[in-house]
């Protein structure tokens, strides 16, 4: 045999080489040379190429080499299909998502943990398990016997055993915060909150003629002297409050803070909700304030931050049977229920410790994340070591509006204290969210490069005028 064998055909397509014996794997040497075509210009967007069967004989090769040459340069989005009229040269794909997201708190990929695998464990075993036509059809509001169970088993490193019966499986926090308000507040009540709040707590009492009213807080959290004072002068049917990892400010507060909160609930008969999303990131957290005053305290956790937004599946912890109720009637006006699929995936998950495992890696991606941010920043670096995020306090030239306008402008983006503020003036800060930049290397640039912004003084601003 000759050092080098090759096809010989003077109807191959002009781009095509002849193929070598000894130079790689054919199904390879066709969609490098498919590459360099399409690099070289001989074969141009829109181009139609030969069917797969004609190229195979035309090459003297079986079916399945061009096959996979086809799939490999779809890989590499060099072709696509168009169904019954062929295979054609793909046009170039475009970079829309150049802006490095800083401002949206997700959980971080986890390294070590296979989330395609884990998803396609997970639905296989829902789908091997469950009547596949009740995961399409309506459920009763409140969640599945074993969907409560799996929420009951979720919330036990706050608790200890919880009674399923108490458990609700709502679609997402979100919905929870709103249904509550629905539930628990008539138009023009107030609401008590801290100066810096979850967004999504304004928007739904907003929405619904509820009224926010700022307590006041310090490096703790709420203090309870000014919540008394304010349950006196406003006589408020809930208070809001994220006491753990708190957002935006990265708060957690401690113990004895909770107790005192709880105690003055108690004594004003109103109502706490316990938004906590971040417990089980936190790195030994306190009791949670419901466990001080189960009674004037409803809980929600969310899978959201904890494992993937995706999931929209929350557990509402609602000890009163008549506020279960009220509060399932006022979810179902608006989410009649959590997405049965989903729901039943957060169950195997939690049932068969995929969630586990899953919380566990985005727990230590987290940390990492916050040792890489304390580098990068140094000084400024004020987080809490774990978590989603880091509130950022401003030097005295740059205000919050300024910051993110300017990071926008080099494609960081960032949230500004403003979108934080439940009523008077906003504090001079940036909440910079750590998850939702899968790769590390990004991250680090895109905080270097603010870290470079924060440095530097503002330019003017001069709107541009076309």
């Amino acid at each position: 045999m000759s050092q080098l064998k090759t096809i010989q055909d003077e109807h191959l397509p002009s781009w095509l080489p002849r193929l070598a014996m000894r130079a790689g794997p054919r199904f390879l040497q066709i969609a490098d040379a498919l590459q360099a075509a399409v690099a070289g210009g001989s074969l141009k967007p829109g181009d139609r190429l030969p069917p797969q069967r004609q190229l195979a004989a035309q090459l003297q090769v079986d079916l399945t080499t061009v096959t996979r040459a086809y799939d490999e340069a779809r890989r590499r989005n060099l072709l696509e299909g168009r169904g019954a009229r062929g295979t054609y040269v793909a046009a170039p794909k475009v970079e829309l998502t150049a802006i490095l997201d800083l401002s949206m708190n997700t959980p971080p990929p986890p390294d070590g943990v296979d989330f395609d695998d884990l998803l396609k464990q997970g639905l296989s075993q829902v789908l091997m398990r469950a009547d596949n036509a009740s995961l399409m059809t309506y459920h009763l509001g409140g969640g599945s016997d074993a969907e409560r169970k799996a929420g009951a088993t979720w919330l036990a490193p706050m608790f200890g055993q919880v009674d399923a019966g108490q458990v609700l499986v709502c679609p997402g926090a979100q919905a929870a915060i709103a249904a509550l308000i629905l539930a628990l507040t008539e138009p023009g009540d107030v609401i008590l909150a801290e100066p810096m709040s979850y967004p999504g707590l304004r928007a739904a009492a907003t929405q619904f003629g509820r009224r926010i009213v700022a307590v006041e807080a310090d490096r703790h959290g709420m203090l309870p002297a000014m919540l008394e004072e304010a349950c006196r002068q406003h006589q408020p049917r809930l208070v809001y409050l994220n006491p753990t990892l708190q957002n935006p400010t990265a708060i957690t507060m401690p113990e004895r803070r909770r107790r005192e909160l709880a105690s003055i609930a108690r004594r004003c008969q109103v109502r706490i909700v316990e938004d906590d999303p971040y417990w089980l990131l936190a790195d030994a957290p306190p009791p949670p304030i419901a466990a001080f005053a189960p009674e004037q305290v409803v809980y929600i956790s969310t899978l959201s931050k904890c494992l993937t937004p995706g999931l929209r599946v929350a557990f509402v912890l609602v000890r009163d049977p008549v506020e279960r109720e009220r509060f399932l009637a006022a979810l179902r006006s608006f989410a009649l229920m959590a997405a049965p699929l989903t729901a039943a995936l957060a169950t195997q998950w939690i049932r068969d410790g995929s969630a586990g495992s899953l919380l566990e890696g985005v727990r230590s991606e987290a940390r990492l994340r916050h040792r890489m941010a304390r580098d990068v920043l140094a000084g400024r670096y004020s987080g809490a070591g774990d978590g989603l995020h880091i509130w950022l306090a401003l030097p005295a030239y740059w205000s919050s509006a300024q910051l993110a306008r300017a990071a926008g402008s080099e494609g960081i983006a960032v949230t500004p204290a403003e979108a934080f503020a439940t009523g008077g003036d906003s504090v001079n800060a940036i909440r910079i969210s750590l998850g939702s930049i899968k790769d590390r290397e990004r991250l680090q640039a895109s905080l270097q490069r603010l870290s470079h912004l924060l440095a530097r003084r503002p330019e003017p601003f001069s709107p541009a005028v076309v």
